[in-house]
């Protein structure tokens, strides 16, 4: 089975979609490999370590993708990539289906099965392939490393001749594993922090990190069965708010990382809240690229509203591409080697599979998620 990996068209995208280790192993497994020229230049691989693990390199990019019969990459795939797949080929990569509906049209036009890696299902067996996870992770270390090279104090306490250094601050919104990290690493670096979740659940793991929770009353509240929060009514938020502009008046640093996946993020820190800040502060809003959670935020811009600093950086894990490249490598191949068949040496599309199912988002000419379908209606290629 011919597997092609494509070079990021982004020229802001810094990570890698496989290393030569791991494009290595799909060759051990009996799969033709097919590395575009230059795949590693960001992070410093040469395309001679692709070819020393057992892969081709390719220096014809459309040649590669119409003879390929599976297609991996990090990208969402350009209408022009798209034309030039083979009919029934497999491509795995971020579509990012909601809101590309031209590029989901496009694929099942071609009759291409397209697979959505965000909507790899969250339960056991799939954590060693979920990009979503593995990405945010690096996403929350980097949300407060950025921070704190922004403010203007220090993280921890100091005890000197001169007087005792209060610690920093932190606020945490969004206690998923972006959230988590951005705790672990606050904690790590000596601040004080507290952290919200709408999830009850979310205190105990707040806890754990030596974090203190913000505790509100919302009612009943919960999670999908993907184990994302599930949207919050018009009073949820107003209580919330309430109570996190106290919050956020106390502290040097407010990380968001509320999101809900399919819709557009809510709007948690309103600028009235960030009026009520200390000028010097600093908020990270790690939503942005799905609306933002801060009302000032603006995506891929720094900005200030009486004096505090709004940060609304995309992609904070393309800051740290080495691991992000590392761990997403990881997940493409644990994905493609969960559906190997070692005796006929392909891929399978288990469609009764649940991780397929949650997953393949076109198929055979048809659009199978009744949501992503509706999304796509109106949109041409």
């Amino acid at each position: 089975m011919r597997l092609f990996i494509v070079k990021p068209a982004d020229p802001q995208e810094t990570r890698v979609p496989i290393l030569p280790a791991d494009a290595g192993k799909l060759a051990q497994l009996g799969a033709q490999v097919e590395v575009q020229a230059g795949t590693g230049k960001s992070i410093g691989i040469a395309d001679s370590e692709y070819g020393q693990a057992g892969a081709k390199v390719s220096g014809d990019r459309q040649a590669s993708l119409s003879s390929a019969e599976m297609v991996l990459r990090i990208d969402v795939p350009g209408v022009e990539d798209i034309r030039h797949l083979a009919r029934g080929c497999v491509h795995v990569s971020y579509l990012d289906p909601f809101n590309n509906p031209d590029v989901i049209k496009g694929l099942a036009g071609g009759h291409i099965s397209g697979i959505s890696l965000e909507m790899i299902p969250r339960t056991t067996i799939a954590q060693k392939m979920d990009v979503l996870s593995s990405q945010a992770n690096l996403a929350g270390y980097v949300a407060v490393i950025l921070a704190a090279e922004r403010q203007k104090r220090i993280f921890p306490m100091m005890m000197t001749p001169a007087g005792t250094i209060a610690p920093a601050r932190v606020f945490v919104l969004g206690v998923g594993v972006a959230g988590l990290q951005a705790i672990a690493t606050a904690k790590r670096l000596g601040a004080r922090v507290d952290a919200f979740d709408v999830r009850p659940e979310a205190q105990e793991q707040i806890r754990s990190l030596g974090a203190k929770p913000l505790i509100v009353d919302l009612g009943e509240t919960g999670q999908t069965k993907d184990g994302y929060a599930k949207p919050l009514t018009s009073e949820q938020l107003a209580k919330q708010r309430e109570a996190m502009a106290r919050q956020c008046a106390q502290s040097d640093i407010v990380i968001t990382t509320a999101r809900v996946f399919g819709r557009k993020s809510p709007v948690i820190v309103t600028n009235k809240m960030l009026d009520g800040m200390k000028p010097g502060s600093v908020v990270v809003d790690l939503a942005v690229e799905t609306g933002g959670n801060v009302e000032a935020s603006e995506l891929g811009k720094e900005v200030e509203r009486n004096g505090v600093l709004v940060i609304g950086l995309p992609e904070l894990q393309r800051h740290v591409p080495i691991p992000a490249s590392q761990m997403f490598s990881s997940n493409l191949y644990n994905f493609v080697e969960h559906f190997w068949d070692k005796e006929t040496k392909r891929f399978r599309l288990d469609l009764e599979n649940e991780i397929i199912r949650g997953c393949l988002i076109i198929h055979d000419g048809q659009v199978l998620h009744p949501a992503i379908k509706s999304a796509t209606e109106g949109a041409s290629v």
